[in-house]
This record gives structure tokens, sequence and C-alpha cells, in this order.
């Protein structure tokens, strides 16, 4: 670093002497100095890595949750004025009523009206011409032979 601080020095001093300057006028050398960083790898020393893998088998226990579920159908066949609540719970159960609309048709006897009829006996009399018969038989036992000695019935 010496050697170039030197160089600049001696650049500068030539041109200050180069210049035409009047010669009552005193030269004054001004100087700057500059600094360059740099960085080197240097090798200290060197590391060696390996690595194995072992392996080995363990059991272990390992807890797990599942859920199960019974289900179990009831039937009722019930009819029933107003639905139940949809769900409910009885304990650790919920029980879902399953409801259905059923058409029903009813055939109802209505009371529409009273007809009335009263028997009476109404006596009326019409004159009428009418043809009787009437039959008479005689009859004649003869023992004597005389006539009119016979029974007329």
């Amino acid at each position: 670093m010496k050697n170039r601080e030197e160089e600049i020095r001696a650049q500068e001093n030539k041109q200050f002497s180069n210049d035409r300057a009047p010669a009552n006028l005193a030269k004054i050398p001004v100087i700057e100095e500059k600094v360059s960083i740099g960085k080197e790898v240097k090798e200290t020393g060197k590391v060696r890595l390996t690595k194995k893998v072992h392996e080995e088998e363990q059991l272990v226990d390992i807890p797990g949750i599942q859920e199960e579920v019974d289900v179990e159908r009831i039937a009722i066949n019930k009819y029933v004025d107003s639905p139940p609540p949809p769900v409910r719970h009885e304990g650790d159960t919920t029980v879902i009523s399953v409801l259905r609309e059923v058409t029903v048709v009813e055939k109802r006897l209505e009371l529409v009206e009273e007809v009335r009829i009263t028997k009476r006996q109404v006596k009326t009399e019409n004159a009428q011409t009418v043809t009787l018969r009437r039959e008479e038989v005689n009859v004649e036992h003869s023992e004597n032979n005389e006539p009119g000695s016979g029974k007329t019935l």
C-alpha cells in the first residue's frame, strides 16, 4: 500500500510543476488518501462429515376413539292428531319420529230429511148403479111322480 501512496504523491507533484503559475504564487500540495478494502478466502482447515442411519422397530400403542351407533326401529303405526317433536333426546339416545301423511276417504251417513206418512180412513159415499146376480137352484125328487112335491133350494 505504501507504494501506491507514493505514486499518487508523485503524480500530484508533477501536475503542480507543469502548471504555469505566476512566480510570486506559492504552491501548496493537497494530498488525499483513499482506502481500498478487500477480502481474501484463506483455508485454515478441513472438516469431513459422514452420516449413518440406524433403524429399529418398536411396538407403539396408539389410542384411538371411534363411535358406534345402534339403530333400533320400533313400529308404532298409530294415527296422531298433532305431530310429535321431530327430534328428542332420552339420555344418550336420540329419538327421531318418522311420520307419513295418509289420505283418508271417509264415508259417513248424513240425515237429509224425514218423510212422514200418516194413515187415516176417510168414508165417502158414491151412488152407482150396480147389477147384482143371484142364482137359484131347484132340486126335484121324484118319489111319487107328483109335480110340485119337490124341494126348492
